[in-house]
């Protein structure tokens, strides 16, 4: 591993994927038994994820294979002075967006998102939409009263099942869709989730 490292430019987590080494071992031969290890990586994931809390932290942990609890990881959080990072309200800038490149085939990116409406008798509901940003063909569109993670993760498993698992879905970062059941279900799947700030419509085409 250290040669792997030493001569590669390339990360823990790479070089421990094509060694097929777990990276929770290697971390506990390489730093000892102490907090040690486990303070790096909790601080490597929070640089990484400032917005994820220790509770967020201890999921993606348990994810790498380290046997630690929801109070270890609340220690280790508070001891290294570590906060969650709120998102800030920032002016729109007027100056040109670069708008990512357009997919070269289907399912390589979704677009979701969430729209909303109100019936005859005044009850509001909810309605998600899904489309292939190549083919521009609707995959989905989902109505209820209420549409939490679960239900979104419902609906996307059905369409994956009919059309395949897209590679990347551009999701609106400051709507409901960035639920915990909706990260965890992307990174079982092996689905990347493209965050983006309210108001940034030009990332959904």
């Amino acid at each position: 591993m250290r040669e792997v490292l030493g001569h590669c430019p390339i990360g823990v987590r790479r070089a421990c994927g094509l060694l097929r080494l777990n990276r929770a071992s290697w971390y506990y031969r390489h730093h000892g038994r102490e907090d040690t290890a486990i303070r790096m990586r909790v601080r490597e994931l929070a640089q990484a994820r400032p917005r994820f809390g220790y509770l967020r932290l201890q999921v993606m942990l348990r994810r790498e294979g380290w046997v630690v609890n929801r109070k270890r990881v609340h220690r280790i959080y508070r001891e290294e002075g570590l906060t969650m990072r709120l998102p800030r309200r920032r002016k729109r800038s007027s100056h040109l967006r670069v708008v990512p490149p357009h997919p070269s085939e289907m399912n390589e990116r979704w677009s979701m998102d969430f729209v909303a409406d109100t019936l005859l008798d005044g009850q509001r509901f909810r309605a998600l939409t899904v489309v292939d940003t190549y083919s521009r063909h609707s995959q989905l569109i989902e109505s209820d009263f209420t549409l939490p993670g679960t239900k979104v993760v419902a609906a996307l498993e059905r369409v994956a099942n009919r059309s395949g698992y897209p590679q990347m879905i551009t999701v609106d970062n400051g709507s409901d869709l960035t639920s915990k059941a909706l990260d965890a279900w992307a990174y079982e799947h092996g689905v990347k989730l493209d965050l983006f700030g309210p108001g940034n419509p030009w990332r959904m085409r």
